[in-house]
């Protein structure tokens, strides 16, 4: 398996284009550490997007800051294994000493095939993996865990850690009419960033406001919405890590209405005005 970004220290800057990078809330006083970066195998790509393998020896502690994707996440580490919700504003997580993590970013559709129940019922939470009725959590952190003990920065670690990852969600395939519905919107909504209202999103898949709501709330946790402030937000974040526009006209590109309402958006959700983000690239 190819590791798609691979990133050599912890201040060097991702690939350009990388769409995973617009959730990352990175500056320069705020780096990453290394990141390996992996797509899932061609017959899972309806329930996940891809992995992603950071590993870390800090002197000091690093928080990292994200805008989560509108999708559950399982997140193994030498520590801790878990499975997450969606996150409403921005995620944080403390790096300290040494470490490593195996993380999947999920599909949409993925969440409630592994909850067993509405994903609503886990915004902005987790449950430890061993508790997840949809899959052997316990085996899967174990098998993972054994993967990673020789060399966490081995790309054949790697390997096998995913492996393990794609053998237990497997039986999870084929994905449901549903859960290919919303795979669909959301892949609409990213490939659409002129689009501003729900009603914009439900004409386009032939469904009434109020069933794109339930379909939403049932896969993602959230409303269709948020969906569109989340994509909307994710597309400032790529836009202001670039650099080259003003905030005026990011604001005009996101279909904002003015500078000031973009500027409430973007704080409210990270904590960070936009124009103090751009200044730290």
């Amino acid at each position: 398996m190819r590791s798609e970004s691979a990133r050599s220290r912890p201040d060097a800057a991702h690939p350009a284009g990388d769409p995973v990078d617009r959730a990352h809330l990175t500056s320069a006083s705020r780096p990453s550490p290394p990141i390996h970066r992996y797509p899932a195998s061609p017959g899972m790509t309806e329930l996940i997007t891809r992995y992603w393998i950071p590993v870390w020896s800090l002197d000091q502690p690093s928080t990292q800051s994200t805008l989560q994707f509108p999708v559950c996440l399982i997140v193994i580490s030498n520590s801790y294994a878990r499975f997450y919700g969606v996150a409403r504003g921005a995620s944080e997580v403390t790096l300290d000493g040494q470490g490593w993590a195996v993380g999947v970013l999920f599909r949409p559709a993925a969440g409630r095939l592994l909850l067993q129940r509405p994903v609503s019922t886990l915004v902005d939470g987790f449950v430890d993996l061993d508790a997840l009725p949809g899959l052997d959590g316990a085996a899967l952190t174990t098998r993972v865990r054994a993967a990673m003990s020789e060399d966490p920065s081995d790309p054949a670690s790697h390997r096998a850690a995913i492996a393990g990852y794609e053998e237990a969600l497997a039986p999870l395939l084929p994905v449901d009419a549903q859960g290919r519905q919303i795979n669909a919107v959301i892949d609409w909504l990213a490939a659409h960033p002129e689009v501003t209202r729900v009603a914009e999103v439900a004409d386009a898949f032939g469904l009434s406001e109020r069933a794109l709501q339930r379909l939403a709330l049932n896969r993602v946790g959230l409303t269709p919405k948020w969906l569109i402030q989340r994509r909307r937000l994710h597309d400032a974040v790529a836009q202001l890590k670039a650099g080259d526009r003003s905030l005026a006209d990011v604001a005009a590109d996101l279909g904002y209405v003015d500078q000031a309402h973009f500027t409430h958006d973007f704080r409210t959700v990270t904590g960070l005005t936009p124009g103090r983000y751009l200044a730290d690239q």
